[in-house]
């Protein structure tokens, strides 16, 4: 399904967010308090995002991640003083702001919008194309 198609099956919400760069509602949104192991992909595009492995409480009511899974499906966009625009790089979808107060590890916060992603639960990477990133949730 190329981008025109996808859009048109998007909620007003998800088109909004990720097509005019508006914020959802904190704290009542999908993906806020998810805990499940699985990665994060575009809504619009399905570029892989971010992994579980990565998401941490900010305590902003918004999904928050450390890093990138891949960086270079990332364009990053100068906003104001005080934060940096995300945006997927094939689809061009608003998906949050990423800040320099983030946890020791990368010192980042991507604080992101539950409407411009879809999660991929572990069990279900292979069977819907991400199998690549299976191996980030096995045992060691």
């Amino acid at each position: 399904m190329n981008k025109k198609e996808k859009l048109k099956t998007l909620t007003k919400l998800q088109y909004n967010v990720t097509q005019h760069g508006v914020d959802e509602q904190p704290f009542a949104n999908e993906y806020w308090n998810n805990e499940e192991e699985g990665i994060y992909v575009d809504i619009v595009s399905g570029e892989p995002l971010f992994s579980s492995k990565d998401k941490f409480d900010a305590c902003t009511g918004w999904p928050s991640f450390s890093k990138p899974l891949d960086p270079e499906n990332f364009v990053f966009k100068r906003k104001g003083l005080f934060g940096t625009e995300v945006r997927s790089k094939q689809a061009d979808s608003f998906l949050g702001d990423v800040f320099n107060d983030g946890p020791a590890s990368t010192g980042m916060r991507f604080c992101m919008n539950s409407a411009a992603m879809v999660f991929i639960p572990k069990a279900e990477l292979e069977k819907q194309g991400y199998g690549v990133y299976a191996a980030l949730f096995e045992d060691k």
